[in-house]
């Protein structure tokens, strides 16, 4: 047992790094906590658009969603050795499922094959000078507004699968049935979910879940397919179901044909955001940046990142990302690599869980979507709302993903907007060279 704590530590330089591996294994318990919803979570929103007829994949979703997880966190554990988990990102598993697949009417195979090349591109940008060019050249209120947009989508998209909001003839959307028992599942799962994550209780938002599933089990809500709660045919744990169907199920040559150019920036794009400004926030919180703020180790951490996506595409998931709740671990002490492997070994374990997986509702992790997309908000502090030159394409890039229900045309009106203002206002010379080549890119595409 010593030799293996001295392997372990000569590897990840954890006494180095001002920690232990009794503390590293408990950081990454904290950090697998936190974050484990996105075993039910992931594939509630997936099975929106990856369907195959008379054939349940639920168990296949959530498979692939725990060894995607358990891929992209090793790869940040051994080769970048951060204590940060990798996981489909919440907002672009939704924007795969709801704008790519459900909207446009693309395959979810093809969509697949957008991903992994999306994971190529980003693999590029990340080993060349590339990524520095390009998230230099998207200013910081757009970052910002991207990831409060996002928030607002997930919040929609939580209040449309648990009912809060429902159609209307004449105003387009309503408010539904807040008496009715499965409205209750959902705002009671709210309520409890925030409460726990004001009380800073580790593993909150999966806590949330598990209370808001078993309100809708004892009312006997009519959220199981739209029946009460049948019991567990299959029991709770069985043997982990490998994602046959899914795995190599993308289609890169139809997403080349089908000429699936914006679908691929968007996804590159929303990847760069979401993986620099989570990993530029957890490294500072671990101390990890350098003296001019910076990530140690920046290339090797962004192409784990960018690894994990055209693993996670190849297995049948969405885009990856670094998981900002790796800041629970690191609150609890981890530093290291360790953290990452802990974390990782977890998610292929909670495999056997998917005969639970199977009896969650829509309408209990609904309350997920919402919580995480409020906390989504608070980049929009960042944002200077005194001058149109920045308040405005902020805004639309914020306003437009719910209300278009989709996050793309709201990162192309972001930058369009950005560009057109400070060119009518004779500040043309102040935007990059970089957002006036996507502008055109953007224009071009919605012209076609």
């Amino acid at each position: 047992m010593k030799q293996v704590t001295r392997m372990l530590d000569r590897y990840f330089a954890i006494r180095q790094s001002g920690s232990s591996v009794r503390t590293e294994i408990r950081a990454g318990i904290t950090t697998f906590l936190t974050m484990a919803y996105i075993l039910f979570v992931n594939p509630s929103v997936l099975g929106n658009a990856i369907k195959l007829p008379g054939i349940d994949l639920g168990p296949e979703l959530l498979a692939t969603t725990a060894i995607a997880t358990a891929f992209g966190t090793l790869m940040m554990a051994l080769v970048a050795r951060y204590p940060v988990a990798v996981a489909p990102g919440m907002g672009l598993n939704a924007y795969f499922a709801f704008s790519v697949v459900s909207a446009q009417g693309v395959p979810w195979q093809t969509a697949l094959g957008g991903v992994f090349i999306s994971g190529l591109v980003f693999l590029l940008i990340s080993v060349t000078r590339i990524r520095s060019i390009i998230f230099a050249a998207i200013p910081p209120e757009l970052k910002h507004a991207t990831a409060g947009g996002i928030g607002l989508f997930l919040a929609m998209i939580g209040c449309v699968n648990s009912g809060l909001i429902v159609a209307h003839p004449a105003t387009l959307v309503t408010i539904g049935n807040l008496s009715a028992t499965p409205a209750l599942v959902t705002l009671s799962g709210v309520l409890i979910t925030a409460a726990l994550l004001s009380r800073k209780v580790p593993g909150a938002i999966l806590i949330g879940i598990v209370v808001a599933t078993a309100i809708a089990i004892v009312s006997g809500a009519p959220v199981f397919q739209g029946q009460p709660f049948a019991g567990f045919p299959r029991g709770i744990v069985a043997s982990p179901v490998l994602p046959r169907n899914l795995f190599m199920a993308l289609d890169v040559a139809g997403a080349v044909k089908m000429g699936l150019a914006h679908i691929i920036l968007t996804f590159t794009i929303i990847e760069l955001f979401d993986a620099a400004g989570s990993l530029v926030g957890i490294a500072d919180k671990a101390g990890m940046l350098d003296a001019k703020g910076n990530l140690k180790r920046a290339s090797l951490v962004f192409s784990a990142d960018a690894s994990a996506n055209v693993a996670g595409a190849m297995l049948g998931t969405s885009p990856m990302t670094a998981y900002i709740e790796s800041a629970a671990g690191i609150e609890e002490g981890g530093r290291t690599g360790l953290t990452a492997l802990t974390v990782a070994i977890l998610f292929l374990a909670s495999m056997a869980l998917w005969p639970l997986a199977g009896v969650v509702p829509a309408h209990a992790t609904a309350p997920a979507l919402i919580v995480v997309g409020c906390l989504m908000m608070g980049s929009l502090a960042k944002i200077d709302w005194h001058g149109l030159l920045t308040a405005l394409p902020a805004f639309l890039t914020m306003a437009l993903m719910p209300m278009t229900y989709s996050i793309s045309n709201g990162i192309a009106a972001g930058i369009l907007s950005w560009c057109g203002l400070h060119v009518l206002t004779g500040k043309a010379r102040q935007v990059h060279w970089v957002m006036y080549l996507l502008a055109v890119a953007l224009i071009l595409k919605f012209k076609a």
